[in-house]
């Protein structure tokens, strides 16, 4: 990573691509990438060459060469940064296939932030020379609130605005907050098009995106060093926390149980897809010795058989000995993602599915929504009068793997919680399992094999679940769908690619989960810190914890015994009494 600077003007200079675009300190775009994905929408990493970077003060300039392979295809571009201190910043990528290439997407993506910019003002130029007035949305949009775009104009700072104007074909938006993404994603090729589509061997590609600032900022950007935690009044309660858990993973999980013990986990969540030829045996057995009770996520293959599926499930249930706090259901075709334009796939009625699994599982809490992703849940609302709650789940590496791109996830957790409450009402709502790690693939058949332990997008086994790193997020992850409202919060998994212990004992996570696993129905208090992207605070009962959500060492101003002031160290966990 390189830092770029011209006077005001600064952006950091990243596996050819831009992020967090800066004037006068304060950000105007999180990013601007030229990305090639691949047939099941994997981003494929370019090959760089002939690079050249160039700075003084009032200008910088970058020149590349960069390749994409996808087994034999290959697709090349020449790419060209310029910025000037007086706001402008260009980047342009010409090129060709060099063979017929295969991609869901290829050209420019741009990342609007979203903290101070959700529910604010946007000017709207549009392909066709019209202009008019918008907003960002505020709540998540399930659909793309802008299309045929060519620019927008948005203030980032009070008197200063920038104009990002888009080159080269028709763009539109997404709300890129339905994947946990931080950020509005403007991208090129319209999602009603067909995809995957064929760039033709020889065909030209030529796009460019550009900003202008337009003012000067009347206050300065911070320059605090010092993250100042803030406590405040009661705001409820600590909810639930569980720990996911699939019938594999119960099998393997029998061999740690006095480990898992000590966690202090008194809930399982277990996904249960007949499809996937266990019994619920092992389950039942692993739940006993844990002293946990289970709720039962049951995935329900058949279209016009669905009664029959929830009945043989019921009965895999009796044979099992196992007792059911409670049971979600869902059919196998809503795992899958529907983006917008598309057809949605065959699928029994969701009242038709619930009032079958009411009388196959009488007494037992019920829920609906979503065993897969908030994007699903957001696009497919559940029929509220038939359940006792709400439930969907979280990915943290949809679109990107990096450790910047995972951590900035939890930025969009405020605004889901607020659009999930927006569609539930006084509904109790539930999330999880979540993950760094993506469990299902809702865009393809499976999570992507990471063999080498990459730090990648779309991979089931992420290495950060064994790191320091897992600890932080999960603590931020906690205190987050907390503040906002969900009554059980279930993360991770007792063993395995999830898992909270491996063959040579705990992970680090491991010990958060123990810690706020016992904070079960404690007060909860605001907490709030200065730098809510740099750390988290949550405050339950007598405990303060903190989560360091950088790769720095941070000092934060807390209460409490830990002193006026500590350093925590990169990834770092600290618990303290108030």
């Amino acid at each position: 990573m390189t830092v770029l600077r011209a006077g005001p003007l600064s952006a950091e200079f990243e596996a050819g691509n831009l992020r967090y675009i800066r004037y006068a300190g304060f950000e105007m775009i999180r990013a601007i990438s030229f990305l090639v994905r691949g047939r099941v929408w994997n981003t494929f990493a370019p090959e760089i060459a002939d690079l050249t970077v160039r700075e003084d003060d009032d200008a910088f300039r970058i020149r590349y060469n960069a390749t994409i392979r996808d087994g034999d295809a290959t697709l090349s571009y020449r790419a060209r940064i310029d910025g000037t201190a007086n706001g402008k910043l260009s980047f342009g990528a010409e090129g060709a296939a060099d063979s017929d290439f295969v991609t869901c997407r290829t050209g420019f993506v741009v990342l609007h932030p979203i903290v101070g910019v959700a529910g604010q003002d946007v000017e709207i130029a549009h392909v066709d020379g019209s202009v008019e007035q918008g907003r960002f949305p505020e709540l998540i949009d399930p659909v793309q609130p802008m299309k045929d775009l060519r620019s927008l104009t948005h203030a980032f700072a009070p008197g200063a605005r920038v104009t990002c104007r888009m080159e080269g074909d028709a763009f539109e938006m997404e709300d890129q907050r339905n994947w946990t993404d931080a950020s509005y994603k403007t991208y090129v090729r319209p999602l009603a098009k067909p995809w995957p589509y064929t760039i033709a061997k020889g065909e030209a590609i030529k796009q460019s995106v550009t900003l202008r600032v337009a003012g000067v900022p009347t206050v300065a950007a911070s320059t605090d060093d010092m993250v100042r935690v803030e406590i405040g009044a009661a705001v409820g309660h600590m909810p639930t926390l569980a720990l996911g858990c699939t019938p594999a993973e119960a099998v393997a999980a029998l061999q740690h149980v006095a480990e898992l013990r000590e966690s202090g986990i008194a809930d399982l969540v277990c996904r249960y897809d007949p499809r996937d030829g266990y019994d619920l045996a092992a389950v039942r057995e692993f739940a006993e010795r844990l002293g946990a009770g289970v709720e039962l996520q049951l995935v329900v293959p058949s279209v016009e058989g669905f009664a029959q599926d929830i009945e043989d499930a019921a009965a895999v249930v009796r044979r099992a000995g196992l007792k059911l706090r409670a049971i979600a259901v869902s059919p196998a075709a809503d795992l899958k993602s529907t983006p917008p334009g598309s057809t949605w796939p065959p699928c029994p009625p969701a009242d038709a599915v619930l009032r079958a699994t009411r009388r196959a599982f009488p007494g037992v809490r019920l829920g609906g929504g979503m065993l897969s992703t908030f994007t699903e849940l957001n696009r497919k609302r559940p029929p509220l009068s038939l359940i006792d709650y709400v439930t969907f789940c979280t990915t943290s590496n949809v679109h990107a793997g990096d450790d910047r791109s995972v951590m900035e996830t939890l930025e969009s957790l405020p605004f889901v919680t607020a659009s999930v409450r927006a569609i539930v009402g006084d509904k109790p709502f539930v999330v999880g399992p979540s993950s760094i790690g993506m469990r299902d693939n809702p865009y393809g058949a499976a999570p992507l094999d990471n063999p080498g332990d990459a730090r990648m997008a779309m991979a089931g086994r992420d290495p950060r679940q064994r790191e320091q790193f897992n600890a932080a997020w999960t603590l931020g992850y906690v205190a987050r769908m907390a503040a906002g409202g969900a009554c059980r919060i279930a993360i991770s998994a007792p063993v395995g690619d999830f898992g909270i212990c491996g063959t040579d004992g705990p992970y680090p996570v491991f010990h958060v989960v123990a810690g706020l696993a016992r904070l079960r129905g404690a007060t909860r208090y605001a907490a709030t810190t200065s730098r809510e992207r740099d750390v988290l605070a949550l405050r339950a009962g007598e405990d303060l914890w903190l989560a360091n959500l950088t790769a720095e060492s941070v000092r934060v101003a807390a209460p409490g015994s830990a002193g006026p002031v500590l350093t925590l160290a990169p990834y770092a966990v600290a618990v303290s009494r108030v």
